[in-house]
């Protein structure tokens, strides 16, 4: 087994390692996601009804007292505050999807970093391979003169 080899199973293992770690986060971002959308689905649940309830409550009051105007702040209030509570959770959902890119492009940088470490191992392996045979010619040919001059 050659440095090269050896580099790539290093490289391998890192990789997996990484991998492992990289899990967890992205599991709990899964169930961040899923109690986000099953708060909002609740809340368009009950949106429905309470409008409802205050329009039923609306009519009743104009049908008992016989009243031509009903003020409707108390609606518009309600209604203000539906609207932010669904803009709270708009924003919300735009939190987790700019987390989700962050965590990836965390990802993404580590593997990078991993693959161009594993490229210089076997690059200078490579070049330590060739200097050593490299050096063992250049040792060779010095016999060789050395052996012809005594020869002469």
């Amino acid at each position: 087994m050659n440095a090269g080899e050896i580099a790539g199973l290093i490289a391998a293992i890192a990789f997996a390692v990484l991998v492992l770690v990289l899990a967890v986060p992205i599991l709990k971002l899964g169930r961040t996601v899923d109690a986000a959308t099953r708060a909002i689905n609740e809340l368009n649940e009950q949106a429905g009804p309470l409008l409802n309830n205050v329009g039923e409550t609306v009519q009743n009051v104009n049908t008992a007292l016989g009243q031509v105007q009903v003020s409707l702040d108390g609606v518009n209030v309600q209604l203000a505050k539906v609207d932010t509570m669904t803009s709270h959770a708009q924003n919300v959902t735009a939190s987790v999807a700019n987390l989700a890119t962050v965590i990836s492009a965390a990802a993404a940088n580590p593997l990078i970093k991993v693959a161009s470490f594993g490229y210089g191992l076997r690059k200078a392996a490579s070049a330590r391979r060739h200097a050593e045979d490299e050096r063992e010619v250049r040792t060779t040919l010095k016999q060789r003169r050395k052996a012809a001059r005594a020869a002469r």
